[in-house]
């Protein structure tokens, strides 16, 4: 189970690399805008807002990737980052699903994967 747990934080870290790519390098092209329902004038004005939160879900991809490259070295430190990095998007997107009800779909695009990682690795460490 624990595998199981490292591959879907591999996939949400994955997910969040795509998300910080959309936010802070292609957020004013016209597939992104789309995809978050934002209008050119709207994606200029919030170029720097959006430009941040990308490097923001770019570095919780990097400590859950740091922690399932830890985890079979060091274990308990390398599953800690792990569980730091999906806890924190699926937390985010917890915020998301309740301040934007617009936005609910995305929550949940965003935030499953660390849900199932993070209910796999928990599992997994308790019953080994």
């Amino acid at each position: 189970m624990i595998i199981v747990g490292l591959v879907l934080a591999a996939l949400a870290a994955l997910l969040h690399v795509y998300i910080f790519y959309m936010e802070s390098v292609a957020w004013t092209a016209p597939r992104t805008r789309k995809t978050f329902g934002i209008s050119a004038e709207g994606a200029e004005a919030t170029k720097e807002l959006a430009f941040n939160q990308g490097f923001y879900n770019l570095f919780l991809a990097i400590v859950a990737g740091v922690g399932i490259v830890l985890a079979p070295i060091v274990g308990g430190v390398g599953h800690a980052l792990v569980l730091a990095g999906v806890g924190s998007m699926l937390a985010a997107a917890l915020v998301l699903f309740v301040s934007s009800p617009r936005k609910r779909r995305a929550a949940v695009t965003q935030g499953a994967i660390p849900l199932l990682a993070v209910l796999a690795l928990t599992f997994g460490l308790l019953l080994r």
